[in-house]
């Protein structure tokens, strides 16, 4: 991936957002709240009811030290001294104090709670909406900037539950100190709108255009990340030691990084500057307030007590409407990441079943027919494969051969309904591929392909893979390994099957290549699929055990269908036909008797292969 050496501005077009962006995202609140609902209505419900009595403490403990202050200089004065009022409003106070930690710490709980839950089921709908996305959606790089801003709202959002349960609860608080201070003082409130304006204006402004920047450099981010875990794996240390890649990696890594850090230095360089003056004029307004005041107490229209009160009201409404419209430019901020995770589960995959689909016919009769097919990969128009036109016959085993690039793998995604062809059609025993429901289709369908995850579970694990609802099978999963020869690898190892495989976790243990193949292999097994597809599942193994998997392969699954893609042509000739590819395109088909005997390309590839064994 090419890296950015220019930029003309802070931040690229393609990335700028609007004020009426900001205002408009907040719609996503609603959708977002009820998610929470969702969660926990319980939870829900007692966190904004803690919050509403945290919200009127603060007036409440404002008034009851005015009424301390001014009892305390009734009594100076005073010949004779009283102190059960005094006593009694001290007692107020403190039992408010406790009240307000108690509160907090209530709230403090359930939005940990709520949070955590929240975080936790939005990750799981994240996960599930993937896995409903087509496959040619994940080829595309702009579907995976989506994702990646999305899999980051899943923990990031729990904070704007908090911001916006917050801004409820001192928009309340404000409109319990707001009538104290319209009673006593209301000029006050004129002070008090232009002290906080220009902190407003300041955050909000540097807020859209911090997004703005966090979202026009979502591809960079994500090379960032590759780059780290290309660095820093064990998947790839073996090349990057062999390769010496290290200073070429980290000198990758830090050109990107630098120049994201340039581009943010420059963004919150001018947010300080920006927001230090026009807080400095919040400042000056709030100390004339003070001034105002200060001079009214002394001229005698106000106590020592309502100087106080009217000071630490005006000082906490300056606070609170601040921290309200900053608040509100962070949500307007963090709305528009969630949006982002909004936008990515509205979207729906290409490939759908008809309401009306049928299901799959409990046994192939007339085969499977592909009739003019071809396809071409989303963003390009370099066509895969095209007219390609064969029948595959029940039970029969059909190898697919061709050079790198003839689209033999394509084919096979094809049949599994992966994808979609772009002219032509699949037929199942006369019936679109279309037209059958996908549950049953792939239900149906067994495939292995060559770049077969490794995943880091246990032995039994990974074989139940190949059909999760057995998972809980073992007598089906010990068959399987039997079949693939996969029992002699998990029977050398300390745990057996209940061995975790790969390093990632504690306690695993890595295979060889040939022995995760045995593996891979047992998942086609744990499947009673009608139709196998082995996709060079035996390319790690060698000549001998590739060979004895395959006769064990072609013992066990008669009466089904297979379709084998493999370049070992000792492999191939055991198939009932083959199917050569060129191009994209057929070839050729028949037997290895009457491939050899047309002296053609398969033939042609047969010999070069021959050669490097005489």
């Amino acid at each position: 991936m090419a890296l950015k050496r220019e930029f003309p501005s802070d931040l690229r077009e393609s990335g700028k957002t609007t004020f009426k962006d900001s205002l408009q995202s907040l719609r996503m609140l609603r959708p977002f709240f009820r998610m929470i609902w969702d969660t926990s209505s319980s939870l829900t419900t007692a966190n904004v009811l803690l919050r509403l009595v945290k919200a009127a403490l603060p007036v409440a403990m404002l008034y009851i030290g005015k009424l301390i202050i001014d009892e305390v200089i009734l009594q100076v004065g005073a010949d004779v001294k009283q102190y059960d009022l005094l006593w009694r409003w001290l007692a107020i106070e403190f039992g408010l104090a406790l009240l307000s930690d108690l509160l907090n710490r209530l709230i403090s709980l359930t939005d940990a709670l709520l949070g955590d839950l929240f975080a936790n089921r939005t990750s799981v709908l994240l996960m599930e909406k993937a896995a409903r996305l087509d496959l040619a959606q994940f080829e595309d790089p702009d579907f995976y900037d989506k994702l990646e801003r999305a899999r980051r709202q899943t923990t990031g959002r729990v904070v704007l539950m908090s911001q916006v349960l917050s801004q409820l609860q001192d928009i309340v608080s404000i409109i319990f100190l707001g009538s104290g201070l319209v009673i006593f003082e209301p000029i006050l409130l004129i002070f008090l709108i232009v002290a906080i304006l220009p902190s407003f204006i300041s955050e909000s402004y540097f807020s859209k255009t911090s997004y703005s920047l966090v979202r026009s450099w979502t591809p960079e981010r994500r090379e960032l990340d590759y780059i780290r875990y290309v660095g820093a794996t064990d998947v790839t240390a073996k090349e990057v030691k062999i390769f010496n890649l290290s200073d070429f990696l980290t000198k990758r890594f830090a050109r990107l990084a630098d120049q994201y850090y340039q581009a943010n230095r420059k963004l919150s360089i001018r947010r300080t500057f920006w927001g230090s003056i026009l807080h400095t004029l919040g400042d000056v307004t709030y100390y004339g307030a003070y001034v105002l005041i200060v001079f009214r107490t002394v001229g005698g229209l106000l106590t020592v007590g309502d100087m106080t009160f009217l000071s630490g009201t005006f000082a906490k409404l300056r606070n609170q409407l601040q921290a309200i419209l900053s608040r509100f430019s962070k949500i307007a901020e963090s709305t528009l990441y969630l949006k982002d995770y909004f936008d990515f589960m509205e979207m729906e995959p290409h490939i759908l079943e008809d309401g009306n689909a049928l299901p799959f016919p409990g046994r192939i009769n007339d085969g499977i027919v592909f009739e003019n097919v071809g396809f071409k990969y989303p963003n390009t128009d370099v066509w895969a494969v095209r007219n390609v036109s064969f029948k595959l016959d029940e039970g029969e085993k059909l190898a697919l051969v061709g050079e790198n690039g003839a689209g033999k793998t394509t084919l096979v995604k094809l049949l599994a309904r992966l994808y979609d062809p772009t002219e032509g059609r699949i037929l199942i025993d006369g019936v679109d591929l279309k037209e059958i429901k996908l549950s049953d289709l792939r239900l149906n369908i067994g495939v292995i392909f060559q770049d077969f995850v490794r995943f880091h579970l246990s032995a039994a694990e990974n074989i139940a893979i190949g059909n999760i609802p057995l998972k809980e099978n073992r007598s089906m999963i010990e068959s399987s390994a039997h079949k693939s020869l996969a029992n002699q690898v998990i029977e050398k190892l300390p745990e057996e099957y209940e061995q975790m495989l790969g390093k990632r976790f504690k306690g695993g243990v890595d295979l060889s290549g040939g022995e995760w193949q045995k593996i891979a292999l047992a998942r086609a097994y744990m499947r009673d699929a009608q139709i196998l597809i082995l996709d060079e599942p035996t390319a790690a193994l060698d000549a001998r055990a590739e060979y004895e998997v395959f006769l064990r392969f072609t013992d066990l699954t008669r009466g089904k269908s297979a379709v084998i893609i493999s370049h070992r042509f000792s492999t191939v000739r055991m198939a009932d036909r083959i199917l050569v590819l060129k191009d994209g395109q057929m070839n050729d088909l028949g037997t290895h008797q009457e491939l050899m005997a047309k002296e053609g390309l398969y033939a042609e590839l047969f010999d070069l292969q021959a050669k490097g064994y005489k």
